[in-house]
């Protein structure tokens, strides 16, 4: 058993977006608190600038540069992204060159994990302030979440906010996770985390933050299907391991499949395994 490679983890990755809400649930966090989150930003300065560290393909990234565009008429915002994969980055610089409403919008990307770029910063010496940075579903890659959460804290301006998206306590991951943890790789050099974790972390930096909880669900149902390549892809994802029902041992590919059914874990509807992705919404002052 092996983890994913980059180019396994995408394929892996668009299979889970493809039969899940999670998009859907981030949309429904813009919609429903975004507005004021990005209202409160730039304290009326010309320029605000935003950070996005491990923005993927950047299409939430768009969504937020969006709504913080309608929240602040006329002003320009300065974004850089933190992305260490070249076919996210790639694929990000092809949806701005598509965009035709991102005139007041400068880009700079920074193909790096957030630890090389933390590195760069501090061996520069001096590092730019942000009005808003935000970290979606990418801490579980992350060596050491409280100095990386500490660094990025350390970056905001007065009145910055600091976003911090994240699987929450009461989503199937987290059972899974307690229960098969020791028997899964864990993300590269990473950690199985969730927002109990993150908001210990929080406190004991003695920092103000807001949790705010979205429902999400996950359709697994072909995760059962004996030979279902949809099925096969879902596995690796969830796993983290290439190809996990031909090489997992057969008994721990069994508890896995038993535990997925578990209330805990996922929901029936309609026939069909819903898999519980409930995301955590952390805001930072």
């Amino acid at each position: 058993m092996r983890s994913l490679t980059a180019e396994e983890y995408v394929e892996a990755f668009k299979s889970f977006l493809d039969h899940s809400t999670e998009h859907q649930c981030m949309d429904e966090f813009n919609k429903e608190k975004m507005p004021n989150i990005m209202a409160g930003l730039g304290n009326g300065k010309s320029t605000i600038n935003v950070l996005g560290v491990g923005s993927g393909t950047g299409e939430q990234d768009l969504k937020m540069i969006r709504i913080l565009q309608a929240a602040h008429p006329g002003v320009f915002i300065d974004n850089e992204i933190v992305e260490p994969n070249p076919q996210h980055v790639a694929a990000y610089k092809e949806l701005v060159n598509q965009a035709s409403d991102l005139q007041n919008v400068s880009f700079i990307w920074h193909q790096l994990t957030s630890s090389e770029y933390e590195q760069q910063m501090k061996e520069k010496g001096t590092y730019k302030k942000f009005d808003f940075i935000h970290m979606i579903q990418m801490l579980y890659r992350v060596e050491d979440i409280p100095n990386t959460i500490k660094f990025f804290h350390s970056c905001l301006d007065h009145h910055g906010k600091l976003l911090i998206i994240i699987l929450s306590d009461s989503s199937g991951w987290a059972s899974l996770w307690k229960k098969y943890g020791d028997c899964l790789p864990s993300p590269d050099s990473g950690h199985y985390i969730t927002s109990n974790g993150i908001t210990d972390v929080l406190k004991r930096l003695g920092v103000e933050y807001q949790v705010y909880e979205f429902p999400s669900g996950w359709d697994i149902t072909e995760c059962f299907i004996e030979g279902d390549p949809v099925g096969g892809l879902m596995m690796d994802f969830l796993t983290g391991t290439k190809n996990f029902l031909g090489t997992a041992p057969p008994g721990l590919r069994q508890r896995l499949q038993e535990a997925l059914c578990q209330p805990e874990c996922s929901s029936k509807k309609d026939g069909r395994i819903i898999f519980s992705n409930n995301l955590s919404m952390i805001v930072v002052e």
